[in-house]
């Protein structure tokens, strides 16, 4: 649907689906965070005229008081406390220090990251690490559980997160719950099939790891990918 054909409030959360946060005002931004506006003009009419009064800087707006922002004609208590917790959002998050993302040098350091997610399970699980393009961990995921024999991993929903995470690079697992660390015709299977599948997305697997309680074999160190 066009953005002209809908209501004058709809339109930013449409506008950031449509075309992403950045691409939003900021009296867009706070519209959003109102909600609505009132009889006579738009939430963005309504959050552009409070920015205005506080020269447009949201460091300002953070300092008003909720009968601060009721003084606005169009804000209520309902909509002063939705701005006031989204600047003390803001607060608090820039307060916090951004967790540093763990950087794969070798199979070691992802061993590290599964083993304590792989190694004491009763059955088998596979799991993903995501990585950018400096190989730091951008996520990590559990895919399947059951065995790869009978839970066959899938190898969309595997890539549809690796798109999902800007994911340049992939680490696969999974545990033997027997100890035996040896790879099985499956593994080799299913290890180039996603390595062939990664290639056309240009999403590099870089190791495969079998992990159980008595350490693990990296499909990489031992020149089977």
């Amino acid at each position: 649907m066009s953005l002209k054909y809908l209501a004058e409030d709809d339109r930013p959360r449409e506008k950031f689906l449509l075309k992403g946060r950045n691409a939003l005002s900021d009296s867009e931004l706070l519209a959003i965070i109102m909600g609505s506006g009132s009889r006579n003009e738009s939430a963005v009419e309504l959050g552009r005229r409070i920015l205005a009064s506080v020269d447009n800087s949201w460091h300002n707006l953070s300092r008003l008081s909720i009968q601060d922002l009721k003084q606005f004609k169009g804000v209520g208590e309902a909509k002063a406390i939705s701005i006031a917790a989204a600047m003390e959002i803001g607060r608090r998050r820039a307060s916090q220090e951004v967790p540093e993302r763990p950087q794969i040098r070798g199979s070691r350091d992802a061993y590290n990251i599964l083993h304590p997610h792989l190694a004491d399970q009763p059955t088998e699980e596979f799991w993903c690490l995501f990585l950018n393009q400096n190989n730091r961990v951008v996520h990590k995921a559990q895919l399947t559980q059951g065995g790869i024999t009978q839970s066959v991993v899938d190898i969309r929903i595997l890539f549809r997160t690796a798109l999902q995470h800007f994911a340049t690079a992939i680490i696969v697992a999974h545990n033997h719950p027997s100890g035996n660390l040896q790879a099985s015709s499956e593994d080799i299977n299913i290890t180039k099939k996603i390595k062939e599948a990664g290639q056309l997305l240009q999403i590099d697997l870089l190791d495969h790891l079998i992990i159980s309680n008595q350490g693990y074999l990296s499909f990489t160190d031992e020149n089977i990918l």
